[in-house]
């Protein structure tokens, strides 16, 4: 898959087949219209395209809203629209400059000159342009003219799905990682740096690698102790990670650390791609010391049913 991380590096297409939208999650409601919008290339010998926007809109905005956090950052939304098949992804950045554009100077100056649209394939809430007053009927009395035609994935087929990245974020703030997993067609995932902490989990004989996760805005999961997988370089390890202040031993800011079993290497600095399988318990406080570590060894022995299950 090609990016392009600004317009004027997209080099015009004969037949392109385009889809545009922030795409957060890439969840199951987004992969129906990247289905369509590959069939559609497959049976006209077209290439697809996938227009986002980076940063977030609603972050551009709404500056002083803190309250949107994202299910991906651009790097992990890139790796999922390969995987998914997308030979062109053109990265639009998101300025307030860009929200001025009207609908119409969006169809003409990017779809058509910029991309060589010919099939244009939407959601069925598809809105675009200054104040979001571009639609679906603005494409379809403006497609003929520009030499493309345009196609609405019916209301009912993604109603069907029952899938939106608001229930996605809201399910991953209860703490209910599976159904995120079902609505995103795959575990929810989030990626950071190993960063040195105060090696209290080794003292207890549950050594931690502790994450520094670069993205602000990225989601994290209600606190608490997750059965979850674990990628390092190519390999892939099982393992239980905590999300918490750590109050039975008086902490005071959140910490995300990750005890990975059958794992006794230095990787500080090191990134790691964790996978969130179930939620084993929330996070609380303990009498002392010995309590935590008692729980914590009955915590991976619920981890290991899980992950080996």
């Amino acid at each position: 898959m090609k990016i392009y991380y600004h317009i004027d590096d997209f080099i015009k297409l004969d037949n392109a087949v385009v889809t545009s939208g922030t795409f957060d999650g890439v969840h199951i409601g987004h992969q129906k219209i990247l289905h369509r919008l590959k069939e559609i290339a497959a049976k006209s010998n077209g290439e697809t395209v996938v227009i986002t926007f980076w940063p977030h809109p609603r972050l551009v905005l709404y500056p002083g809203d803190s309250s949107l956090k994202l299910l991906n950052t651009f790097e992990e939304k890139a790796d999922l629209l390969k995987a998914e098949g997308i030979q062109h992804l053109l990265r639009i950045p998101f300025t307030k400059e860009f929200s001025q554009i009207h609908s119409n100077e969006f169809i003409r100056n990017i779809l058509v000159d910029c991309i060589g649209t010919k099939k244009l394939v939407i959601g069925y809430d598809h809105r675009f342009g200054k104040n979001r007053e571009g639609s679906f009927e603005d494409l379809k009395k403006n497609s003929s003219g520009y030499g493309f035609s345009v196609e609405e994935i019916p209301k009912q087929e993604v109603d069907q799905v029952g899938v939106s990245s608001t229930k996605i974020r809201q399910a991953l703030l209860d703490g209910e990682v599976e159904i995120a997993a079902q609505f995103i067609g795959r575990p929810y995932s989030l990626s950071g740096r190993v960063i040195k902490g105060e090696r209290l989990g080794r003292m207890m004989g549950f050594p931690t690698a502790n994450i520094d996760v670069d993205a602000h805005n990225k989601l994290i999961p209600s606190e608490g102790i997750y059965a979850v997988k674990v990628q390092h370089a190519e390999l892939i390890f099982k393992g239980m990670l905590y999300i918490g202040n750590r109050p039975t031993l008086n902490g005071t800011s959140r910490s995300i650390e990750v005890n990975i079993f059958d794992f006794d290497y230095e990787i500080y600095g090191e990134t790691l791609k964790i996978d969130f399988i179930q939620r084993i318990r929330k996070d609380i406080k303990f009498q002392d010391i010995e309590a935590l570590k008692n729980q914590l060894q009955e915590d991976k022995k619920v981890a290991l049913e899980i992950l080996v299950g």
